[in-house]
């Protein structure tokens, strides 16, 4: 219990280092990317739900790569 404490605390700490590091090299944390990925997010799955009913299991070709890492940690 101990341990599951102290591993919370260290991770907690590495983030709030990790974001005054990333604001001193002039980088920022993009907040709003989340909810325009999610909002992107469901159309792709909107579209991959008519593909799939469309075209059946076998032959549906869905994209399930929403989250792009090189937008949520952008230069200021």
């Amino acid at each position: 219990m101990i341990s599951l404490i102290k591993l919370i605390i260290w991770i907690a700490g590495t983030i709030v280092v990790a974001y005054f590091v990333l604001g001193f090299f002039g980088y920022e944390f993009n907040r709003n990317y989340f909810s325009y990925s999610k909002e992107q997010c469901q159309g792709k799955m909107k579209e991959c739900t008519d593909n799939v009913f469309h075209k059946g299991i076998d032959n549906a070709e869905c994209n399930f790569q929403c989250v792009d890492p090189k937008l949520i940690i952008k230069k200021k």
